[in-house]
């Protein structure tokens, strides 16, 4: 028997909640983000990846030492760290003469690598260097893409889908006004895309809707798009697939719109509409030639089945 294969039983407590955090479950944790520095990272790409991680804390698990390894060359070490660390998202920073200032974004599948961009840096600022007041740590981003490229080409489709789920963080049931207050804007123009970060401001605006005003808050990137490495569309999909227990059960003659209006359809049996009860009042009471119509009809159908 394989020794990989074999069943394992935790001996103590501590072990046991460990192996049951790390079960299928039907709804998910958070997905954790893993920031890795290569052999030959310089300043740029270190603070790059420190400036993420204060961004996606708590989050997120920064490896400050130095590993030795290439992502499109050899995929084993981060998988290797994947199933380690418990995370599903990763960021390698590397440089090199070839390519300077290079970052390598991607996603796991079943603890194996379903996708991965490489992205060059060619500005940046920091954190550090926008001297404004900064979001508290924890704080669930508000995501905006702009740009036709993000819905015209497959390459940038698939990044926008590996951003949103690098960043989007939790899952919450509800939202308060309050709460909006940090904005990540990705635009992508003349085959570049542009990393903004703003805090919301909330201004006096003499109604109860606040006037909203974006102040930069940093980090900042302009990124170009390098190499790609994309999962086949079968596989993609098996990554997409829902359990059934999640899917809602459809109940029959139940409709809703675009509001969320709730529209439910009933089956009556036909009503016969002449004996319906109205208002009584002199302008729809019968005239005495009308009574005297009726009741000749009447006698003239009991005639007839006598």
């Amino acid at each position: 028997m394989d020794p990989l294969d074999r069943v394992v039983k935790p001996k103590t407590k501590r072990a046991k909640r460990f192996l049951e955090k790390r079960e299928p479950k039907l709804n998910e944790n958070t997905k954790n983000a893993m920031l890795i520095r290569g052999g030959n990272a310089n300043l740029t790409v270190t603070e790059v990846l420190k400036d993420i991680y204060a961004v996606k804390k708590p989050f997120a698990v920064l490896y400050k030492r130095k590993n030795i390894t290439r992502p499109f060359e050899d995929q084993t070490s981060l998988e290797f760290f994947s199933k380690k660390s418990d995370c599903s998202l990763f960021l390698f920073g590397s440089h090199n003469k070839k390519r300077p200032n290079n970052l390598i974004i991607g996603r796991m599948f079943d603890y194996h690598v379903l996708d991965m961009i490489e992205l060059g840096v060619e500005r940046f600022v920091s954190l550090k260097d926008v001297k404004n007041s900064k979001c508290p740590e924890g704080t669930k981003p508000m995501l905006i893409f702009a740009g036709d490229m993000f819905d015209v080409n497959e390459e940038y489709r698939r990044l926008k889908s590996l951003l949103i789920d690098f960043f989007r963080g939790p899952t919450v049931p509800s939202i308060r006004l309050a709460g909006l207050e940090y904005v990540l804007h990705f635009t992508a123009v003349d085959g570049k895309i542009y990393m903004r970060s703003y805090k919301v401001l909330l201004k006096k605006s003499g109604c109860k809707i606040p006037r909203i005003e974006l102040e930069e808050m940093g980090p900042s990137l302009d990124l170009v798009m390098r190499r790609t490495h994309l999962a086949s569309d079968d596989l993609y999909k098996l990554s997409l697939k829902q359990p059934k227990a999640l899917k809602p059960k459809k109940k029959k003659n139940i409709s809703h719109d675009v509001f969320g209006t709730t529209y439910g359809r009933i089956h009556m049996q036909k009503q016969d509409l002449s004996k319906l009860q109205t208002r009584k009042m002199k302008g729809l009471k019968k005239r005495p030639a009308e009574k005297l119509a009726e009741d000749d009809g009447a006698t003239a159908k009991k005639s007839k089945s006598a």
